[in-house]
């Protein structure tokens, strides 16, 4: 409903992403709550921190033409990636390079049981965006958004095949990188 009348235009947009907001909320603060449990102790955003911060990000968004829930949860996904990718630099610079931000990979076979530095997973991403933005793309709605490759698919407009198949090669990629 949302989400339609933002495609015809028949409202504020702002007003309709603060509707959409308020009722993905909960799922919304559920995967904050997920992303932060990989991080370090003593992390100093909470869930709601990293929802609201991301929903700063999101109300911004006027050339998005929101598609689906999953759409949606994609680039509020994307959004809190760029918040706590934003966090950790800071707070890495404050420090000089101490007490960064971590995150474990335990979708990402060989690299589970690796705490990963939340800005070293940013520029890893990146690269793999040069070799294969869709691979990166699908890594990062799985890894930041937990959308499932239905979901994934129906964001991205391709099949769920295409998506299991750049996943593999976005684990693959990724576990070589971090491996070194």
């Amino acid at each position: 409903m949302f989400l339609q009348a933002l495609a015809a235009g028949d409202a504020d947009r702002v007003e309709i992403t603060d509707s959409l907001f308020a009722r993905l909320y909960e799922e919304l603060r559920g995967l904050a709550g997920a992303m932060l449990r990989g991080e370090r102790g003593g992390h100093t955003l909470q869930p709601t921190a990293l929802v609201h911060e991301a929903y700063a990000k999101l109300v911004d968004q006027s050339r998005v033409d929101w598609q689906c829930r999953a759409h949606f949860m994609g680039v509020a996904g994307q959004a809190m990636r760029r918040v706590l990718v934003d966090h950790a630099r800071k707070r890495a610079a404050a420090k000089r390079g101490g007490d960064r931000e971590r995150v474990t990979l335990a979708a990402v076979s060989g690299v589970g049981d690796r705490d990963l530095e939340l800005i070293e997973l940013d520029q890893v991403l990146t690269r793999l965006a040069d070799e294969s933005a869709r691979a990166a793309r699908v890594a990062e709605l799985k890894l930041f958004a937990g959308l499932t490759s239905e979901e994934i698919a129906l964001v991205l407009g391709v099949s769920r095949r295409t998506v299991t198949g750049d996943w593999t090669t976005a684990r693959l990629w990724l576990s070589k990188e971090l491996n070194g």
